[in-house]
């Protein structure tokens, strides 16, 4: 072996000489490219060699997933669905015999249920109103008359044999309008000193020119439509009514104001639950004074029992905090929350359930993380073994599809029977996979970080309660995704504390079925004007899971008819009436108005 005097070369701590290009590859991260090989930079002994060389076809791995990855954000497909995958590998390099192939039906499609095959896989029939419309909504009727009911052979009358019927789906526009309230007042002639008049009625904005259904409308069209304030400003302005900004942004403060408390009772709710999903999310806030934003995090918390058929219905909470650290959580959940948490493998959790009483939180972690790392190795490298792995979790999510809507015992009984024994096998066939690969490559990272969580990954074999993964809560991130993408940042950190409390209210009235417009306008009412109370029990009826039980006839007129939404008052009913036109019947005014219904006539 060559001296250790050698200026390239460096003594190891074990008594080896090892090169300075081999320290220098060790070093090395993925930003960081090695330096140059030399003929005599090389090392001569055989061992050191082979470890340069795996080294540095390791590095040149993660390179090729780096550059896989940002090729495939810009230009590729995010799909994880085992039949992507397996068409990928069918028609990687077979030509023409790539056209008579078929790939096999994904792992967790329903055998009772064959959906036509197509080219992008096998899809479930989609659910639409074509050619069957919704029957609580209002008909408007349009009988056209021929010219002539004389019979053009014998001249004698016709009568009325059948009618052909057809159905369109109309709209009407949304309209401005000035609601008037007027108080008259009622004096003595005799004393002269008795004056009577009603009181004013409450309003969501003191002596401000909008109505609580405005207000509602602007707050569903930005946090449940995504439509920023500078944008329905020029809506309205095509209406003749020009308005500022910033007075579409005092009314969103001042809706967030009236809400706050119906937030924070939502918030409890939740965390009374013995298990809850949360995962977190960037939001960019403008810093004051300063021509930037700083990251900042949305944190979620859900809850939804419908698959196993629990107590708690579908519902979702952001908290708005400044960091993504360990205290965020920890002060949201500390001393609130017992039970089982769903998350990914982000240390913060793992963190919080260091810092609480052993027992108290229990972390289930989300197999979908795990799986969608082999689904990255297979789409950057084709790895047959990664492949395998996704396909032995695919079986693992036939089982949850065919359970899904049980009850927790019969969950449990079958997830005993049937899953536990696949994923016992796939941690035999993990371990045995980790020993014979590089500690550096992507399969060993994605292996790694499985059996590193498996004890959270297994949690819902014992409790038929516990969801596979957390995709119910990353589906409720959708929505605050998608608005950033519309308006890009918060103002300040109390615009951002808003938009927490206003997207969890919307988003979980969508989550259960319920217009956004039509209970927001209602429950406003219903507060400013103290139906509500000070009592817990009375807000948590106004939840949108529980308001449908609030006069289930006035709610199901108010779901399906538009009297509701466009600021009437909330005692209103609208009915249509043979001739085309609406019927606006309000028990606070003396008389009925006719309303010409829109028709789009020949």
């Amino acid at each position: 072996m060559v001296a250790s005097s050698c200026p390239c070369r460096e003594k190891a701590s074990s008594g080896r000489i090892i090169p300075n290009v081999l320290l220098a590859t060790r070093r090395a991260t993925w930003y960081d490219s090695p330096m140059p090989l030399r003929r005599a930079d090389l090392p001569t002994d055989p061992d050191l060699l082979a470890e340069l060389v795996l080294q540095l076809d390791a590095y040149n791995e993660r390179l090729r997933a780096t550059l896989h990855s940002i090729n495939t954000l810009h230009f590729g497909t995010r799909s994880e669905r085992l039949v992507t995958l397996v068409e990928a590998q069918m028609t990687l390099g077979l030509g023409d015999l790539a056209a008579g192939t078929m790939p096999p039906p994904a792992a967790n499609d329903d055998d009772a249920v064959k959906p036509k095959p197509s080219s992008r896989g096998f899809r479930k029939p989609a659910q639409r109103n074509n050619g069957a419309l919704p029957n609580h909504l209002p008909r408007c009727e349009q009988i056209i008359e021929p010219d002539s009911t004389v019979c053009p052979c014998c001249a004698g009358p016709m009568h009325r044999i059948g009618e052909c019927v057809h159905e369109a789906l109309d709209v009407i526009p949304a309209i401005l309008r000035v609601l008037r309230t007027v108080r008259p007042k009622y004096g003595c002639r005799g004393c002269e000193s008795a004056v009577a008049q009603a009181p004013a009625p409450s309003r969501l904005i003191t002596a401000g020119l909008a109505s609580t259904a405005l207000v509602a409308w602007v707050v569903v069209s930005k946090f449940a439509w995504h439509m920023p304030l500078n944008r329905q400003t020029q809506m309205l302005a095509c209406q003749g009514v020009t308005l500022d900004r910033s007075t579409l942004v005092h009314w969103v403060d001042r809706a967030a104001w009236w809400l706050e408390g119906l937030y924070d009772l939502q918030l409890r709710t939740i965390h009374g639950f013995p298990r809850i999903f949360c995962d977190e999310t960037p939001l960019p806030v403008l810093e004051k004074g300063r021509r930037r934003t700083r990251k900042c995090q949305l944190w979620a918390h859900a809850v939804d029992d419908r698959p196993w058929q629990g107590p708690a219905p579908p519902a979702v909470a952001y908290v708005f905090a400044t960091g993504r650290d360990t205290e965020a959580i920890v002060a949201q959940l500390g001393d609130r929350f017992a039970g089982v948490m769903q998350v990914d493998g982000y240390g913060a959790y793992k963190a919080l359930a260091r810092r609480t009483k052993p027992g108290r939180i229990r972390l289930a972690f989300c197999l979908a993380h795990a799986r969608r790392k082999f689904v990255a190795v297979h789409k950057t490298t084709h790895s047959p073994t990664a492949l395998d792995v996704v396909q032995r979790i695919a079986a693992i999510y036939a089982i949850e599809e065919r359970i899904r809507g049980g009850s927790a015992e019969q969950r449990c009984a079958v997830r005993q029977a049937e899953s536990k024994p696949l994923m016992d096998d796939l941690k035999r066939r993990l371990t045995a996979l980790l020993e014979g690969l590089s500690m550096k490559s992507t399969l060993a990272k994605a292996i790694r970080y499985t059996l590193g969580h498996w004890h959270g990954l297994t949690i819902f074999l014992s409790d038929g309660r516990v969801e596979v993964d957390s995709n119910t809560v990353e589906r409720t991130m959708r929505t605050i995704a998608q608005g950033r993408h519309s308006y890009l940042f918060a103002g300040s950190e109390r615009g951002a504390r808003n938009w927490a409390i206003l997207a969890s209210l919307l988003t979980t009235a969508r989550l259960n079925g319920v217009d956004p417009l039509t209970w927001l306008t209602d429950v406003l009412e219903r507060i400013v004007s103290g139906r509500t109370g000070r009592s817990a029990a009375r807000r948590r009826m106004v939840l949108s899971p529980n308001w449908r039980s609030l006069t289930p006839t006035a709610r199901s007129q108010a779901m399906s008819l538009p009297s509701a939404s466009s600021g009437l008052p909330p005692d209103t009913t609208y009915t249509p009436d043979r001739a085309c036109h609406a019927r606006i019947i309000s028990p606070h005014a003396g008389r009925v108005a006719k309303v010409l219904c829109p028709q789009r006539l020949r």
